[in-house]
């Protein structure tokens, strides 16, 4: 390989596994945003905010899925590679967005269709848990050690691209098709495409080129894999990437998959309105990713860290006060702004922080298992949990809840290692390159 086209192979990676990222979390993401108009039709008619909750329920399940994606792809992708664990996850998403797509309704035959449906989200949340942690250490992996978190920021880049395409979808068929029409069967326009665009990507992520990083240490004498066992002689990093995860992955929930329903079902703004919001908010939060990525790494991933702590643990409750009582467009977006811009001291970086505590053989598992859980526990529960205290008419609590997740979170960046110069392999200092798998 000559070094020219040694440099550019790392963006290169970047891009692949950006795409694949993207339509990976398109098809997650698309359920929560599009679930205000097929929430009746799997549930028996009645009080929306129960349907909603029902829904979500669903939403929330697939969260608890995740742990068990992230043993099994992850341990997968620490013994086959990363480049193999890409592929197969966007084969289970690609499978479910179908599912999804063509589940029957509660009219039709009454709950099957709901459980069709949680069979779906049961299989996206095995994807979408070894999909994080594949392109965690793939990101991390395919690029040299300066540079690390300005190109693991693109995961959060092209996850809120994923979710800006499935929003931007859902502006043009509430502009072109009738109320009625999307709640009938308008909504399984979006998994549909999710499906084809997820079998398109399969091609493409079997074209990648796999990590350096990896294909060196797997050559190395290295007894176990990504086993279970491995991992625990690093139990102090595993349960850090809980904790850590904890207060960020509630805040991100808030500020994204939850926004729209939030602004819609509490502050009253017409649905239309509200998907304007997220979609404007999202654009310009996914923007200032690589910028916050690349301040990491001159000043270490600490400091971004602790200035999300406290600016969520303080600033959460008077932010969800002042949106609730939101009456148009723009000072819904200046709102939901100030919260994003929050979270992205978390965003930006947390998927470099994470592989960089992990040796190459248990780097992905490491990544995976811990931060599934702390998802399942905290981040896919957060729009439930918001309309289980809403419906009890204590929606305030919510608040509350979020902030006092962000300060559990503060304590563990406050006694964190900094990690940005962590070594991931012995080439590490001249940078590592990309073989073909």
């Amino acid at each position: 390989m000559t070094t020219h086209a040694a440099a550019r192979t790392p963006w290169k990676a970047v891009l692949g596994g950006s795409i694949g990222n993207l339509v990976e979390w398109y098809d997650w993401f698309v359920y929560s945003s599009f679930a205000v108009y097929f929430a009746s039709a799997f549930f028996p008619k009645g009080n929306t905010t129960a349907q909603l909750l029902n829904t979500l329920g669903i939403f929330a399940v697939g969260f608890l899925m995740r742990p068990v994606g992230g043993w099994l792809l992850g341990r997968y992708a620490d013994r086959k590679g990363r480049k193999a664990a890409l592929t197969m996850t966007v084969t289970l998403m690609s499978a479910s967005a179908l599912l999804i797509a063509i589940a029957p309704t509660y009219e039709s035959v009454g709950y099957f269709g709901a459980v069709v449906l949680l069979v779906a989200r049961l299989l996206q949340g095995v994807s979408v848990g070894g999909e994080y942690a594949a392109s965690a250490t793939y990101l991390t992996e395919a690029t040299p050690a300066g540079k690390r978190g300005f190109a693991s920021s693109f995961q959060y880049v092209s996850m809120t691209a994923g979710q800006l395409v499935g929003l931007g979808l859902q502006i043009i068929l509430q502009n072109t098709m009738s109320e009625e029409a999307l709640t009938s069967w308008g909504w399984r326009i979006p998994f549909i495409i999710g499906a084809l665009a997820a079998a398109v990507v399969f091609y493409l992520r079997r074209s990648l080129m796999e990590t350096e990083v990896f294909d060196e240490d797997n050559k190395g004498a290295q007894p176990e894999r990504g086993t279970l066992r491995q991992l625990f002689t690093h139990k102090r990093e595993f349960f850090l990437v809980i904790a850590l995860t904890m207060g960020g992955t509630v805040a991100y929930y808030t500020y994204t998959t939850y926004l729209t329903t939030y602004l819609s079902n509490t502050a009253g703004l017409p649905k239309s309105t509200a998907t304007l919001v997220s979609f404007c908010a999202l654009f310009i939060f996914m923007c200032i990713q690589p910028l916050a990525g690349a301040l990491s790494d001159r000043i270490g991933r600490r400091p971004l860290l602790i200035t999300f702590g406290f600016g969520s643990m303080l600033g959460t409750v008077p932010l969800m006060y002042a949106l609730s009582g939101v009456s148009g467009f723009g000072g819904a977006l200046v709102l939901s702004l100030v919260g994003l811009i929050i979270i992205t001291g978390y965003t930006s970086i947390n998927a470099v922080v994470k592989a960089e505590l992990f040796p190459t053989n248990v780097r992905a598992l490491g990544v995976a298992l811990p931060y599934a859980i702390a998802n399942a526990l905290f981040g896919g529960t957060a729009p439930y949990v918001a309309l289980w205290f809403k419906d009890a008419g204590i929606e305030s609590g919510f608040y509350w809840y979020v902030a006092g997740c962000a300060a559990v979170s503060l304590v563990v960046y406050f006694t964190m290692r900094e990690t940005r110069d962590a070594a991931l392999s012995s080439s590490e200092q001249t940078g590592p390159e990309l073989v073909r798998a």
